[in-house]
Parts: C-alpha cells; structure tokens; sequence
C-alpha cells in the first residue's frame, strides 16, 4: 500500500529537512505539472560496497520503465518512440507555431508513462493540431498507414478515451484503456478466477497478480509477466542487474530473497512472489532495501493485477527513532483500536517501520511517487509475519522546500484565519509526518478479515476503501495522549494542524487536481473525499464541520475536534467491518455515495482560486544520477550527479532502458 503526494495543498508533512533549502528543487514546468528534483542526504556516509549494492539495483529499477509504458496501454511504447523519433531528429523545424503545444504534449505523456493523464486517467489530447502532428510524424518517416492508425488512436476522444473505467453503465474491463485484459468482459475475468480461489485457504494465492487476461479461440487464458513470457526480455536484463547487486549484497539475507525474487520472475510462480515477501519483510536491520516487482492493483478496474515499480533506499537512522517508537506499540494501537473486537489482531507480528532517503524511483513510482509505502500487500502475510513500513524523507522534504521557494501559499489562500495558519505552520510538518507513519506502519497492517472473506471480496472498491481505512487509523490515534506519553508530540493541540489539513483538503481543496465537469476517479482522492464529506455530513446536527462564506470565498472550519474524532472512529470501525465480513454492497455503497461526485460550484471555486496562486497541482520528479568514479580501471566511488532537465532524461531513458 501506498501514499500518493505531489500536490502541495495535499502534503503537510515536511519530515526532518534532510535537503538544503539553496538547492534549487522545481525544474520545470507546463501544463498541469510541476518537476522537481530531490537530494539524497547521507550518501557520502554510506560505505563503497553499499553503493555499489544500491547502484546495480537502481539499473534494476529503472530497466523495468518499458513493463509500466506497455501495462498503462497497448500502443504507449510505440507513441513514444515516436515521440523520442521527433524530439531527437535536428530536421524538424522547431520554430513553427505548434511547436510548443507538441512540446507540451510530448511532456505529459513521457510524465504520466503514456497518453492516459496519470492522476485522472483520461486520454491527454494534444493542443496541436492533428495534421501538424501528422507533418510531424512524417518528417521522421512513419509509414503513412501506420502513422494514421496511431494519430486516430492519439486524436479521437471516443477511443480508449479512460485508462481505468469507474462508472457503472459499462464494462468494467472494456471500457478500461490500461493493458491487463484483451477480449474479455469482467464477469468472464471474475468467472476465470473464481474458478481457481478456495476462500478456506488461509494461505491463498494473489490469482492475477503477474498476467494478462486475454481470449483466444473463444477461451479465456492467462499469460504470465516472466522470463519466457510477457515481459521476459526486460525482466531478464533487471534479473542481471538483480545478480550484480547479490554480488555485493550487505548480508546473506538480502541474497536469499534476491534469489527469490529473481526465481519468481523466471518462473511467474505466485507462491514463490510469496515466499520472497515472507523473507523479504523478516530483513529489519539491512539499512538498504528496495522494492522491485509487480506491486500495487491500483490501476486495475477489477482490483486484481499488479503495475511494475522500483524503489532503491537507505535507512535515515535519527528520522527513523520515531517509526521505531510507533512500530514497537503496536500492540497497544491494536488493542485500542475503535473497532469490533473480532476485527482486531489478538498477536501483532513483525510491524516494522522507518524513515528513508531514495536513491532512485522508477516504474509507476516514476515521475509522481509515493511519501510512504507499507509492504507486502497480501494480508495473510501481513497476519502471520507483519510487515514494513518506510516514510520517504527526501521527498517529502523537496516538496515543501520546493513549496517554501515559492511566494503563494495555498494555505495563507484556504484556512479561514491566522490562528488556523499558524497552528498549521507549527505543527504541519510533524503531524502530516505522523499521519504518514501511523497509516503505513499501523494503519494497512491493523485488522484482520473474518475466516472465509476473500482478499479481493471488494473488487474494484478495494484501493479507495484500504487508504481510507488506514487514513481514518492515523488520524484517530493523532488525537490520542498516548502520542504525548511516548514524546511524538509535545502539544495536545498540535494533532488539529493536521485535522484542519485533511478536511480542508478531502472536502474542497485536492479537486483542483480534477477537470472541471469531471468525477473524481482516483483511490487516493476518493479516499480523503469519503473520509471528509462523510464527517461532514454525519457531523452536521452538532456542527462539526462548517461551512463558511467571507468575500465571496469558502472555507470549512471545524469548531470541535474531538467529536471530528470520533467521527473517524466511527467511519474506521464500519469500514473495518466491511473489510473483514467482506461486504461489497455495503463499500460500493460508501464509494459511490461520498467519494465519486464533485459538487460543481466548489470544484469551479477551487479552480479558480488555485488558478490566481499561479501553482501546478501535480508534481513529480527527475532522478539523480549515480555515475561510477572509475581510477585506473577500478571503481572507486559513486558519485550523485544531479540533473535539472526533464525532458533530457526522459530521452535518455528511452535509449538506455528499452528493453521491449
């Protein structure tokens, strides 16, 4: 499981400021999107073996890159290349009109790994016209057919027109762009599976995790992402990439599950994915990790199969006192957890947590990335042997110095007053640190699902249901003196920054992110929209939450905070409850309800609003490169160079990491 961050209207937390407030972080600009770039503090502190063990497995992560461009949709790799073709061939005329609304185009498409908007999940259609981008494509010698079959594909609004589909008039799996199906409807997706699922297994297998679901000769068959079948020629370079860095692994125990991990892309065997998760969640003392596989089901419409990422990271030990401190009472959350007792864990296992710098972010993490991840995702792994929970340093530490190089504030332009803007200022930055570290290293881990319910018995509303469980876990115990007595906070008001923060945010702020006319799609979003204007809503006979008006603006403003938290206690306890029984109608009920529709009049508001602070909403990064120092044919270093051109490494990537 994963936070999503980039927008600074949605990210309080500012963790230790790791990063140097003098480096320029923002490099560039258009459209919707802002590109940063992070510091990776501590290198330098880091041993020449452990650098080298962090360097071969960055080459890993990022050669997975052509597996998510593919998995997001069908002809993605090939619109790139054509897109690398024209932005690389000197004899197209950069001088003319359109040029720069191809630029533009060129640049949301390398940003979101493909042509399907990364955050909204709709079809980017270039400002450019279609006959200039056929001059385009013909000046680097497209076969005319081909180059009119893929400008229709680009041009037509009615094709593929949404990666992932959420309304309930179509299909699920055919009215969705990204990859996984071909020929299949979702009853015969859900049909397929069912077949293989014992729900009496307390061990059971993540069917669908690593394949694509297709129909041939009238039957629905399953291909598998691995050597030998989809995938395998990237998945065999990031296997010896894998092997270089077991070469020089810190302990045998990182070998052990590299070994495993490059068995189960040889083979596609999910027991195999499972043995390794099992062995790679007991490693808690190795100060280099990564994540490296087929991960989250986010970009599923039936919530099943899995997008390739890569993570590469070292432990910040001084951050990481307060994940420990979290982690080591994890019990005592569990136990105090405002849910039916039968919901909770009687032993919790293996919770682990702490806080990291990345080396490098690749795959679906690449360029918007997460703050915080907890690991494995299966819950009987979660159960029997716990899991790890990271909160990612510098990046959160280069959005808010990214935020603090800049002279609007989204906060000075939404919070109702001064006090609310200095209570934010004061405690923002811990607090959204400490939301970060209870939902990922307690929230995902809390709770057990009853015996009989499936993983998956929530289907498409999984991911939107999972993050607003966690989300309402970090946000109730934020409030609670138990934070105090361990020295998390200093303050018992200091929990309300972040409480202000996340109303603000869930019921007005984030659809800035959101076209105007359009629902809001994706998990994370609909998460913190449910979360907020259930709250509201069920908050009204007693005025929790107020909705206010001063010159013409909106604010919301909570006028008691204890029974907002008891608001999130309630709403964690029933979406607990239908996680563990396995109550689809009941989620798709609470989804549909708080966490699709948008009222018009505040979206046009924020719009407008937002659009006078002359900020993006969507932000992600570029990577820095690690670059071998060679003495006399030997490797003596690695040195982190850091780049500031967005588009120049897109263009890089795509010569150095095509791998399909």
């Amino acid at each position: 499981m994963i936070i999503l961050a980039g927008l600074g209207l949605a990210l309080t937390s500012c963790g230790s400021k790791t990063g140097d407030p003098e480096f320029r972080y923002s490099v560039d600009e258009f459209a919707d999107i802002e590109v940063l770039r992070y510091q990776i503090p501590g290198w330098e502190d880091l041993s020449l073996q452990q650098k080298e063990y962090i360097y071969h497995l960055c080459e890993a992560a990022k050669s997975g890159r052509d597996i998510t461009w593919d998995q997001n949709f069908k002809y993605n790799l090939e619109i790139r290349h054509a897109l690398e073709a024209i932005l690389e061939n000197r004899a197209v005329d950069r001088s003319a009109a359109e040029w720069n609304d191809f630029l533009v185009y060129a640049k949301r498409v390398f940003f979101s790994n493909g042509i399907h908007h990364h955050y909204a999940n709709d079809k980017m259609i270039p400002a450019c016209s279609r006959a200039y981008f056929a001059s385009l494509l013909d000046t680097v010698g497209m076969d005319p057919g081909r180059a009119e079959f893929l400008l229709n594909v680009i041009f037509n609004p009615d094709l593929y027109p949404t990666l992932q589909y959420q309304g309930t008039e179509k299909d699920l799996v055919e009215a969705s762009a990204v990859n996984f199906y071909e020929g299949v409807t979702a009853q015969e997706v859900n049909d397929f599976y069912a077949k293989m699922e014992d729900p009496s297994d307390p061990h059971p297998i993540s069917y669908g995790l690593n394949s694509k679901v297709v129909k041939e000769n009238g039957k629905v068959v399953e291909k598998t992402w691995k050597v030998g079948g989809i995938y395998g020629p990237a998945l065999e370079i990031i296997i010896g990439h894998l092997e270089d860095a077991a070469a020089v692994a810190e302990n045998d125990l990182q070998k052990k599950y590299i070994a495993e991990l490059i068995d189960y892309y040889r083979t596609g065997n999910l027991r195999t994915w499972d043995q390794y998760n099992i062995t790679w969640v007991g490693d808690t003392r190795s100060d280099v990790d990564f994540v490296n596989g087929f991960i989250e089901d986010y970009d599923d419409p039936l919530g099943r199969k899995a997008s390739w990422e890569g993570i590469v990271n070292f432990r910040d030990r001084e951050a990481s006192k307060r994940t420990e401190i979290i982690s080591d009472n994890a019990q005592w959350f569990e136990d105090h957890s405002p849910i039916d007792p039968r919901f909770r864990k009687e032993e919790v296992k293996g919770v682990s947590a702490k806080v990291i710098n990345v080396a490098v972010i690749a795959g679906d993490n690449y360029p918007a990335t997460a703050i915080g991840i907890n690991l494995p995702n299966a819950d009987w792994i979660r159960k029997e042997h716990g899991s790890k929970s990271v909160t990612i340093a510098n990046i959160t530490d280069a959005y808010d110095l990214a935020s603090a190089q800049r002279p609007k504030s989204v906060l000075t332009e939404f919070a109702w007053d001064q006090a609310e803007i200095d209570l934010c200022k004061k405690y923002g930055s811990i607090t959204g640190n400490l939301h970060t570290d209870l939902h990922e290293c307690l929230g995902h881990g809390s709770g057990q699902l009853l015996p009989g319910t499936p993983s998956n018995a929530l289907k498409e509303f999984t991911s939107t249901l999972e993050e607003a469980r966690a989300d309402l876990f970090a946000l109730y115990y934020l409030a609670d003196p138990k934070l105090i007595e361990l020295g998390l906070l200093d303050s018992p008001d200091a929990y309300k920054a972040e409480y202000m923060s996340y109303i603000r945010n869930g019921i007005f702020t984030q659809f800035s992110r959101v076209e105007l006319g359009k629902q809001n799609t994706e998990a994370h979003m609909q998460n913190r929209k449910l979360v907020a204007d259930w709250c509201y809503e069920h908050g009204q006979a007693d005025n929790v939450i107020e909705k206010k008006v001063r010159g013409g603006k909106t604010y919301f403003v909570i006028n008691d905070f204890e029974r907002l938290r008891g608001l999130f206690g309630e709403l964690l306890a029933e979406i607990q409850r239908i996680k563990s029984e396995g109550d689809y109608e009941a989620g798709k009920a609470l989804v549909q309800q708080y966490a699709v529709n948008i009222d018009p009049q505040l979206h046009k508001e924020v719009l407008d609003r937002y659009a006078s602070l002359e900020l993006k909403p969507y932000r992600g990064f570029i990577n820095p490169d690690i670059v071998p120092v060679v003495e006399d044919g030997k490797v003596v270093d690695y040195q982190v160079v850091y780049g500031d051109d967005f588009l120049a490494q897109q263009l890089y990537y795509g010569k150095k990491y095509r791998t399909l």
